[in-house]
């Protein structure tokens, strides 16, 4: 064998390494891609949805006159529940903050209450979010993530829209405007 086919040779199992590498990396790469996109369908699937009854759940309420448990069941007859979940590290949480509070007063008056779940780790984080924004709606602690997980929240905020039966009329991923808000909100208004 002279210098020439020595070379060709090698270049030959360079070519064949590589087609070899890159496939393996391909193989990789498409499976982690539908490993995720499996994930995502099934955690979909978790996720409590409109027409279902909304899961009950007890968190201590950290502001208001009467700090103490709320538990949603409590409120199932009296009216309409916006749930609304977030934290404090959340940027569309907290730019939906103030049209919550500034549309709480008018709603709470017609039978719908608000309620924000933060899933914060700690509450001080929480009350000083409270006091920065001057929140008078219930907000509420979920600092174990148990209710979250048995809503299957995902992104936040997400809200739902509850009935006074406790059924879910609307289930929001994301950032609610004003506009929008007002229109949820006014689904849920007992008749």
């Amino acid at each position: 064998m002279n210098k020439v086919e020595k070379a060709n040779q090698q270049k030959r199992k360079k070519k064949r390494f590589r087609l070899i590498y890159r496939t393996a990396i391909l193989v990789v790469l498409f499976g982690a891609m539908l490993f995720a996109i499996v994930s995502n369908v099934l955690s979909e699937d978790e996720a409590v949805d409109v027409g279902e009854q909304a899961p009950d759940f007890q968190l201590t309420q950290l502001n208001g006159e009467n700090v103490e448990n709320l538990r949603l069941s409590d409120l199932k007859g009296k009216g309409g529940v916006m749930l609304n979940f977030w934290a404090t590290y959340c940027e569309p949480c907290k730019r939906e903050m103030p049209y919550m509070e500034s549309l709480y007063p008018q709603y709470k008056e017609k039978g719908v209450e608000i309620v924000a779940v933060s899933v914060d780790m700690t509450e001080i984080v929480i009350n000083k979010f409270v006091n920065q924004y001057d929140l008078t709606f219930p907000i509420l602690h979920d600092k174990s993530s148990e209710v979250m997980d048995a809503y299957g929240i995902k992104p936040l905020p997400t809200t739902y829209f509850i009935d006074e039966n406790g059924v879910i009329v609307e289930r929001v991923l994301g950032e609610l405007t004003l506009e929008n808000l007002e229109g949820y909100l006014e689904q849920i208004v007992p008749s």
